[in-house]
């Protein structure tokens, strides 16, 4: 069996102990295929050196981490700049917040080239490379521009715009002729693999080839659809004890007999944790009896907070919030709680256990871990509801959810009323769905798929 080469922005190091410090899906899904064949993680190690380039490397086990050091002026360019302000926005449809200064894209790839460079070296001719998400798309034309002829797959975790949306990216042509210098590409949905094939064929000049391949310049490229996952049963064991971990009971026994509505998201204007405050507001205005019985709890600790927008959607959030509270809270019950932290991945399973509805609503996004997350950690004898944004990746999968356009908030501010009053069998029969499907379609199945599909491309 080959070798396993994976590449991402960040690289997930082990702690003491052997335990890595990133419990995020990437993480979750490769370091098993890691262990079982071996191989580099390779990435940025989140240290900003005057000089930049060192690159410390070191064995755990059969794994090889390799961690790069970057200077502030790659940061700022390559992440800050390209990665976060032109590519983040223009893919999640906010073209209003996308700055295409052209000294990011020198950065972005000038970084890309840096990872190149350092890469090459420690490949074997028989591994097999996958590289991760919107940071790193030119990696394998720098490969292969160095003499690289392994075998590279990309995976993209968020959203692939429409060809109307793309082509607002003064380099969309350059991005898109790089990617096809992988052997596989694959997307979140199909609905994404269909916007990549349609803007190769209308915009690039491309060709089909076959249903999941296409030529552009001379180079084929496999796509495909690969919906990542949750390591399911072990979430849902996790849950279950953290059911009655101290935490937990001090949640329960602040809302007492309410209903307890639980958001959890990055502070990022995607997520639409605005409009999903408003619409918590109009069902207390539409449907007065809940107020005092309903509790909204939002966790949304920061992120990439040296980034203006980021900074605006946090006082806009903060605001909202105050408003509703001002508008509603009475001396015994407030009915948003907004927590700007983070907190531990099991305290999070027991909140999920024991809330009423678990609230996931935003504006876009590739997949969204949490809303299968909620789903995985409900109790199987009285679970909640799931409220899910249609543009959501996992409103493909998660058809027990009660799917929900994001911007409209009285449809939302209906579908909480309508799972609010939901019955037992019809909660349970729902949940079941979803759950039974997640247990099939976990992490290790989603890793599987996806490394076998680049093991034939």
């Amino acid at each position: 069996m080959s070798r396993l080469v994976v590449v991402s922005n960040r690289v997930s190091a082990p702690r003491q102990g052997g335990r890595t410090g990133g419990e995020g899906g990437l993480a979750v899904g490769i370091l098993a295929a890691l262990r079982e064949r071996g191989g580099i993680w390779f990435g940025w190690s989140g240290k900003l050196t005057e000089q930049g380039g060192n690159l410390d490397v070191f064995d755990a086990g059969r794994i090889t981490y390799a961690m790069l050091d970057l200077t502030a002026r790659d940061y700022e360019e390559y992440y800050s700049g390209f990665a976060n302000r032109s590519l983040w926005p223009l893919f999640h449809y906010r073209l209003d917040l996308a700055d295409f200064t052209r000294r990011y894209l020198a950065g972005y790839q000038r970084v890309n080239a840096l990872f190149a460079s350092k890469l090459l070296p420690a490949l074997k001719d028989d591994d097999q490379i996958w590289i991760h998400d919107y940071h790193l798309i030119p990696l394998a034309d720098q490969l292969r521009q160095a003499g690289c002829r392994q075998k590279i797959g990309f995976f993209l975790h968020i959203p692939w715009p429409a060809p109307e949306v793309l082509v607002a990216l003064p380099n969309h042509r350059s991005l898109v002729n790089s990617l096809c210098a992988y052997d596989l590409v694959g997307f979140q949905t199909e609905t994404d693999r269909q916007a990549f094939i349609d803007y190769v064929l209308r915009d690039a000049g491309g060709t089909y080839v076959d249903e999941t391949t296409v030529e552009l310049n001379g180079r084929q490229v496999k796509t495909g659809a690969f919906p990542i996952s949750i390591d399911t049963g072990n979430l849902a064991r996790v849950a279950e004890e953290a059911a009655s971990t101290r935490h937990t009971e001090r949640l329960r026994a602040s809302i007492r007999d309410r209903d307890l509505i639980v958001g959890v998201d990055r502070l990022d204007y995607s997520k639409g944790l605005v409009a999903r405050v408003e619409a918590f507001e109009h069902l207390l205005k539409a449907y007065p009896a809940n107020r005092g019985r309903a509790v909204f709890l939002q966790i949304a600790p920061p992120s990439r907070s040296d980034v203006p927008e980021y900074q605006q959607i946090r006082a806009e959030l903060e605001a909202a919030c105050g408003r509703v509270n001002a508008a509603y809270a009475d001396f015994d019950w407030t009915p948003i709680r907004y927590l700007n932290k983070g907190f531990s991945r099991r305290l999070l399973t027991g909140f999920f256990r024991v809330s009423s509805i678990g609230l996931v609503t935003p504006l876009r996004d590739g997949m969204n871990l949490v809303a299968k997350e909620y789903v995985a950690c409900q109790n199987p004898d009285e679970p909640g509801v799931l409220v899910l944004s249609r543009f959501a990746g996992a409103a493909r999968e998660l058809d027990g959810a009660l799917i929900v356009n994001p911007y409209d908030n009285e449809g939302v501010a209906e579908a909480l009323q309508s799972a609010l009053a939901m019955s037992r069998d019809e909660r349970r029969e729902r949940w079941r769905t979803m759950f039974d499907y997640l247990k099939r379609h976990d992490i290790d199945a989603w890793r599987e798929s996806y490394l076998e599909a680049l093991a034939e491309a």
